[in-house]
């Protein structure tokens, strides 16, 4: 693992490096960062040294965060309970996890698939996992950003249900899209969550001056891909008996992308669902596509290249936030008070 002296050599090495990785930490994370909220521009030192530091400390202190939210969730959903209180401190204002109210609380989803309780309880582990090697003394130790206010309810007021009736995604009698409710609503609040992380350390990666946090936000990055998938194929696989599920994937993947961006200025759902080859579609759904003639499915999401592509921490934060408006903001959605760390803006949808 990485000490201070493997810290001084990696900065030391690309000390003549300073103005691109400055110019390019400014394009990939927007400009929304260093103008909304002072904490924002803390991080931008006129030193290379302080510079390249913060740059890695901010780019896993804001993995972090996403990290908490997807624990927080599948740690409920497959046990019943939540993170250990030991993992929830460290820097910045920490908070509670908001569970909601009975019966659509955060709570243990009653599987009757033992695949998919499996996948759930394995990923929980996972995601528990991430959480403790961050805040470990080979990733960020003392400077681990304590687990911000996380909102994973499933009530008529939390944000699955708004997120849902965003997308178009079928509610429940009683107005509501509760994650914890059945196997099939456990695979698509996931939904909202894998292909999100995925994308987000793709887009991060680049960022990170040190090579042992590289391999390892690159081995987190890999996990996250296995977790995206085993919830995409799984959703795909009961599709074909439920068509109901991949077209409410594609409704969610095609409120990702409005609202990370990457479709119009509109606020109006972007309808993308032609598939990997349409240029434009970023965020795809699972719905089937064509290639070379043939009729294939889409559990990975890709461009003409074969490449996954990337999102910008701006653009994550407009997802977790459900920013559906222009401007951009620092809270909302599953961080009801934001996250906790120098990168807490979104971008807007604009």
């Amino acid at each position: 693992m990485a000490d201070s002296v493997q810290l001084i050599e990696a900065l030391d090495s690309r000390v003549q490096r300073r103005e691109e990785r400055r110019e390019f930490f400014k394009a990939a994370f927007g400009m929304g960062a260093l103008a909304v909220g002072g904490a924002a521009a803390m991080s931008f030192s006129t030193k290379a040294g302080a510079q390249s530091t913060n740059i890695d400390v901010d780019v896993l202190n804001f993995a972090l965060n996403l990290e908490y939210l997807e624990a927080q969730f599948y740690a409920y959903a497959a046990t019943g309970a939540g993170l250990s209180s030991s993992l929830l401190t460290g820097t910045g204002r920490q908070g509670t996890v908001i569970t909601g109210n009975s019966p659509h609380q955060a709570r243990q989803v009653q599987f009757t698939d033992p695949a998919v309780r499996a996948y759930a309880q394995e990923i929980a582990a996972d995601e528990i996992a991430h959480v403790t090697f961050l805040r470990s003394s080979g990733a960020l130790g003392t400077s681990a950003v304590s687990m911000p206010t996380i909102n994973i309810s499933g009530d008529a007021s939390g944000p699955f249900t708004a997120a849902a009736s965003a997308a178009g995604v079928p509610l429940s009698s009683d107005g509501v899209f509760d994650p914890y409710a059945s196997d099939e609503n456990f695979l698509l609040g996931a939904y909202i969550f894998e292909d999100v992380g995925v994308t987000a350390y793709k887009g991060a990666s680049p960022l990170i001056t040190n090579k042992t946090f590289l391999q390892a936000a690159a081995g987190i990055l890999a996990v996250e891909a296995y977790h995206a998938a085993i919830v995409r194929t799984t959703l795909y696989a009961k599709g074909i008996q439920t068509p109901a599920l991949i077209t409410a994937a594609q409704s969610i993947s095609n409120a990702r992308d409005t609202l990370d961006g990457t479709g119009s200025a509109a606020l109006g759902v972007v309808d993308r669902s032609a598939g990997r080859n349409s240029g434009g579609d970023l965020d795809q759904g699972i719905t089937p596509t064509t290639v070379s003639g043939q009729t294939v499915s889409n559990i990975v999401p890709l461009d003409a290249n074969g490449i996954a592509y990337s999102r910008t921490a701006g653009q994550v934060l407009n997802i977790v936030y459900l920013n559906l408006t222009t401007a951009a903001t620092t809270m909302g959605g599953f961080f009801p008070n934001g996250v906790n760390g120098n990168i807490n803006a979104s971008i807007g949808t604009a």
